[in-house]
């Protein structure tokens, strides 16, 4: 596989950021995650990190090298990430279970598939056309497919931000996948949270991952988005892919990640192991702190150009 990715996260105008994102990689499969911690239940960003860490935990033991059963995968993950969400809850007598919205995209045998749950959204962007885009579990677009409600609305509507579907919540999530999707080569992935989507209109995002590279567009709409958003911008955070296709290292450009030379057991990941600090009590202010500190000190480094 070749591939060039950037990400990048934004606190915004917010006193601590509950977005996540990374990837993880073997030889032959690519896994991108985003999760964005829900600002209206305590330690979102305990949720969104324990989520991180489950994908990337399952991946990392059936990617031998690659995914066997993508769909099933992404399912059976975003499902075990729900209990340990509520495990950790239990565990540590929390009167309520943190929450987080989540998308993942999978990559291998040059075809994607996406799961997601929640508002975080998967763009799949070839030249300048949308090929397809993730459908927010919101009440909004709820009223938009029963035609009351107009799509010009999205930026406004008091429904807007008002979810359905999650990780941690009483009630199971459903996940939505998605079919897989045939990609070519300069075809764009991206993976952003509300921050992004609810302040960039989606013709800007286009425009700016069809005609730059994502090491310029992600940077870019991530300032943009919290540039609009302004002091009381939300967590902004944006991971993104431009697909390359079969390997080909002399094709291969400054920023292009090859695989082709991994050993079939390795795994490379951006996503940092922050469990143990996690497991302190909830209820000790300074062990909030320090795993608060320690998760934000991950997504700066996570948000490095991996080459």
């Amino acid at each position: 596989m070749q591939f060039s990715v950037y990400q990048q996260s934004h606190i915004g105008g917010r006193k601590v950021n509950q977005d996540r994102m990374g990837y993880c990689f073997t030889r032959d499969a690519l896994l991108l995650v985003l999760a964005d911690g829900m600002g209206g239940h305590q330690h979102g960003e305990i949720a969104a990190t324990i989520a991180m860490q489950t994908l990337s935990m399952m991946f990392q033991m059936q990617a031998k090298p690659y995914i066997k059963k993508p769909e099933r995968f992404l399912e059976e993950a975003m499902q075990q990430a729900h209990r340990d969400i509520l495990a950790y809850t239990v565990r540590h007598k929390l009167p309520e279970s943190p929450r987080t919205t989540v998308v993942a995209c999978l990559v291998q045998h040059n075809c994607a598939i996406w799961a997601h749950c929640g508002d975080s959204r998967l763009y799949w962007v070839r030249r300048n056309e949308v090929l397809a885009q993730t459908r927010d579990h919101s009440h909004f677009e709820y009223l938009i497919a029963k035609g009351l409600a107009s799509p010009a609305e999205r930026s406004s509507h008091p429904d807007r931000n008002k979810l359905y579907n999650c990780l941690g919540a009483t009630s199971a999530p459903r996940i939505e996948l998605s079919r897989q999707a045939g990609l070519e080569p300069g075809d764009v992935l991206l993976l952003c949270s509300d921050g992004v989507w609810s302040m960039v209109p989606d013709a800007e995002i286009v425009q700016k991952l069809a005609t730059q590279t994502v090491v310029q567009a992600v940077p870019e709409l991530v300032s943009m988005a919290v540039a609009i958003g302004g002091p009381r911008a939300d967590n902004t955070t944006a991971l993104a892919i431009s697909w390359q296709g079969a390997d080909n290292a002399q094709g291969a450009g400054p920023n292009v990640i090859s695989t082709q030379m991994l050993p079939e057991d390795q795994v490379s990941s951006t996503i940092s192991n922050v469990s143990a600090t996690l497991d302190a009590d909830p209820f000790d202010e300074d062990a909030i702190e320090k795993a608060i500190a320690e998760i934000n000190q991950a997504i700066e480094k996570s948000s490095q150009l991996l080459k």
